[in-house]
């Protein structure tokens, strides 16, 4: 009752301080003389929405958004030209729109309005303006999706994008930035502040569009603000490099803790120590190319070089990263650790991307490494070959209870992958998913596992007992935006209740891939569908999830299983389920084997279980979860 009195009190003082500063941010007749040099019109113009009640009721009819005069015909303004800014408005609120347009109209710029994300690509195609400002919710797609539709765009990657919302919640500011999106400000706001922001915006795009080459639109070949090369020219030199036969050497650089960091500091804060670690790893592989890949990791592409010299160069700009504290704000500094995984461009990698993710996948197995480095390992023909003969036998999955510890309704199992050969031998997942990333086929295989799912979901979705199946999948699969377009199609062609399939993913992949986690999330929550974080181990990074993403399970590593022998480990289960609770998700304890195993994730406040002394993984859908009750 005290937390839903304090919800109403703020929702209140927030309608009374925006009705405060629509009052404020009005601009006012002659707002034209603030921030321009030109004389302004006597009267007022007729977009301005009137200040008083007096003038509100001499209006007959309501304010109406002035169209901008576009023409087809019109020659559009080149980069760097002095044509007048050109913006779009996406923003369903007619009179936030209206403001908007008014402030931008009175600083000399051209502003066009569209009130609902269906259409707004044909608008960018049509007036091709400068930056896009886009309220975060809008009927029928937010406008974080809206975001990564346009960045899919050819020629759109870079076209600023500036969020124009009264959402006060720092993680969905957060969100948004992680979307593609380039800032994000807060209304009520400023009509200074808003052209500032919005002027400065398109005056670095320009001038990075005039310093380019070719064609206009064509992608930047370095950062405006840094000066390093951006992540698009170097996957095109690596390309270049790949097919010229280059020798050299391609590495992954991981900043270690970056949730943690970010948690600590703010997305700010955060922001400028990694653009000051991007300058220091530049200078260490200078004459190299270095561009950054996302949130905490970088791409070293060096060639020319000797190729057996690759393993010093790694461990040089490990240590040059951590070698001296970087300062994050006043005179607080931090020391950043990192791991880095190297490969060849010798090694026959078909294209930039296998060479990127082989790099990446080489970084994982850096990071178990007390050197923090390892080196990519080529695979012959003739070891691909036997990794895609492991990959030809008969999919046969086996089934284990996931069983509450109060006793539920519901019947809930893990599918476990099982391959058998044709020489009557079986598989486990250990065995098969390492050759199928090896031989590249992992998204052919959880695709093939998924669809069994749903084929047993279908087949029992009329059953007297509810059934939910979690299925393992893999990120590098989850990433593909064709898995999701057939993965909703499917739930809707066979009608199935979203919730009734748990997409389990694991914390290692999760810490790596985390935006496309969450956007992978967003797409199939809105379908019912939940999702499961396994091998949990608790720690700065992995807590942050818990908030980054929306998960209804977590399944606790298999070391906690054997809690009750252990005071250390006991705290450290209890401290994760509580944490784990407070994000609204339900824990599952794994591999338990033996009564005290599971009274011990009993005490400790577990959700489910799940192991060999509940029922051990077989063929049948056979459990009684009527009469289970631990």
């Amino acid at each position: 009752m005290r937390r839903r009195l304090g919800v109403l009190m703020a929702v209140h003082e927030n309608a009374v301080a925006s009705a405060r500063a629509t009052r404020a941010e009005t601009p006012p007749a002659d707002h034209w003389q603030r921030w321009v040099d030109s004389p302004a019109p006597a009267a007022a113009p007729s977009n301005v929405v009137p200040l008083n009640a007096a003038s509100a009721a001499a209006a007959a009819t309501p304010p109406q958004l002035p169209p901008v005069q576009w023409q087809d015909d019109a020659p559009q303004p080149t980069p760097g030209s002095d044509a007048p800014y050109r913006v779009l408005i996406v923003e369903d609120d007619r009179s936030q729109a209206l403001f908007a347009q008014s402030v931008l109209h009175g600083a000399g710029m051209e502003a066009i309005v569209h009130s609902e994300a269906e259409g707004v690509q044909q608008v960018i195609n049509e007036h091709r303006p400068d930056l896009i400002l886009m309220d975060l919710h809008l009927p029928g797609l937010d406008g974080m999706r809206l975001t990564a539709l346009i960045r899919q765009q050819p020629g759109q990657q870079l076209l600023p994008i500036v969020f124009l919302s009264g959402d006060p919640d720092p993680e969905r500011q957060f969100e948004v930035l992680d979307s593609g999106a380039d800032d994000f400000l807060s209304k009520p706001i400023r009509p200074r502040h808003l052209i500032a922001a919005v002027s400065n915006r398109i005056r670095r795009a320009r001038a990075q569009a005039a310093t380019q080459p070719g064609a206009q639109g064509a992608p930047a070949m370095n950062n405006p603000e840094t000066g390093l090369p951006t992540r698009h020219h170097v996957m095109q030199q690596l390309s270049a490099s790949l097919a010229h036969r280059d020798h050299g050497g391609l590495f992954f650089i991981e900043v270690a803790s970056a949730l943690g960091l970010r948690e600590r500091y703010g997305y700010a804060a955060f922001e400028r120590l990694m653009v000051q670690a991007a300058q220091r790893l530049a200078e260490t592989a200078h004459p190299h190319l270095l561009a950054r890949l996302n949130d905490n990791s970088f791409l070293v592409l060096a060639r020319g070089i000797d190729e057996e010299s690759l393993d010093t160069m790694a461990h040089t700009l490990r240590d040059q990263l951590s070698a001296r504290a970087f300062v994050i704000r006043d005179e607080e500094s931090v020391h950043l650790r990192g791991v880095v995984g190297h490969g060849r461009l010798s090694a026959g990698f078909g294209d930039a991307g296998t060479a990127l993710e082989a790099v990446e996948r080489t970084t994982l197995q850096a990071r178990l490494l007390p050197s923090g480095v390892a080196a990519h390992v080529r695979r012959e023909d003739v070891a691909a070959q036997e990794h895609l003969a492991l990959l030809e036998g008969q999919l046969e999955p086996a089934y284990q209870p996931i069983v509450a510890v109060a006793g539920g309704n519901t019947a809930q199992y893990q599918v476990l992958l099982r391959l058998r050969q044709a020489d009557g031998s079986v598989l486990n997942a250990g065995q098969v998913i390492p050759a199928a990333e090896a031989a590249g086929r992992i998204a052919d295989l959880d695709q093939q596992v998924l669809d069994h799912a749903l084929g047993l979901l279908d087949l029992y979705q009329h059953a007297a007992q509810p059934l939910s199946l979690f299925v393992s999948q893999s990120l590098r699969t989850l990433a593909r935006d064709a898995f999701a377009d057939w993965l909703l199609e499917t739930l809707q062609q066979r009608q199935l209740p979203g919730a009734s399939l748990v997409i389990d993913v694991r914390l290692p992949d999760a810490l790596i891939h985390t935006v496309t986690l969450q956007q992978f999330c967003t797409r199939m929550s809105a379908a019912g569908v939940r999702f499961c974080l396994s091998q949990f181990e608790p720690g700065a990074e992995a807590n942050a999830l818990l908030g980054q993403l929306p998960l209804a399970f977590v399944r606790m590593a298999a070391r906690f299983s054997s809690s009750h022998a252990n005071q250390q480990t006991r705290d450290e289960l209890r401290g994760a389920i509580d944490a784990a609770h407070r994000a609204g998700a339900l824990i599952i304890g794994q591999q338990i084997e033996d009564p005290q195993a599971a009274a011990a994730m009993w005490m400790g406040g577990v959700d489910f279980i799940q192991g060999n002394m509940v029922q051990s993984a077989g063929s049948e859908l056979n459990f009684d979860f009527h009469t289970a009750v631990l």
